[in-house]
């Protein structure tokens, strides 16, 4: 095998796998379209109005 095939190979196979890894860091932030309508009532109370998170953030409260 000569040099510049083989730097080809190590290329290809850095390039796939940055790409394979970016891939699976997307899917995993994104919502499958089933479950668009199941986030959309867990984020709304039933008669419409918005839940707010940031009251509930423990982080926030004084101590």
């Amino acid at each position: 095998m000569n040099r510049n095939r083989r730097i080809f190979i190590v290329v290809f196979v850095v390039f796939t796998t940055l790409v394979a890894l970016l891939a699976i860091d997307m899917a995993s932030r994104t919502t499958a379209p089933w479950n668009k309508k199941k986030q959309a009532v867990r984020a709304f109370k039933p008669d419409g109005t918005a839940i707010d998170s940031v009251a509930t953030d423990t982080l926030l409260l004084p101590k």
